[in-house]
């Protein structure tokens, strides 16, 4: 099946923790940017977005290697989850798909 859908800006895909030499590191730590929206997973959860220039990095309340992950996203500042999630919740919001598609 074709899609008629044209991207008007790139979706860009990565692993973040390139850098480690662990496999199992590699398909748990991906970011996807979408014009002025990355966001950072773990495993299956958002911990991290930059939105418009700023950064935000939630709280590590999983374990060690999330802790590792969001040790490799960086950011001086870790924001208590609940925070955290109407913060992304917002920039969703924002973000307008239809920027991106056509």
């Amino acid at each position: 099946m074709e899609s008629n859908i044209e991207l008007k800006l790139p979706v860009k895909k990565w692993n973040y923790m390139h850098s480690y030499s662990s496999e199992n590191y590699g398909a748990h730590s991906m970011a996807i940017a979408m014009g002025n929206l990355t966001l950072f997973y773990s495993y299956d959860t958002v911990v991290s977005f930059n939105f418009k220039g700023l950064k935000y990095v939630s709280e590590n309340l999983w374990g060690r290697t999330t802790g590792k992950h969001l040790n490799a996203i960086g950011g001086s500042k870790r924001i208590k989850r609940e925070e955290f999630e109407q913060l992304l919740k917002k920039a969703l919001e924002e973000f307008r798909w239809a920027s991106v598609l056509t």
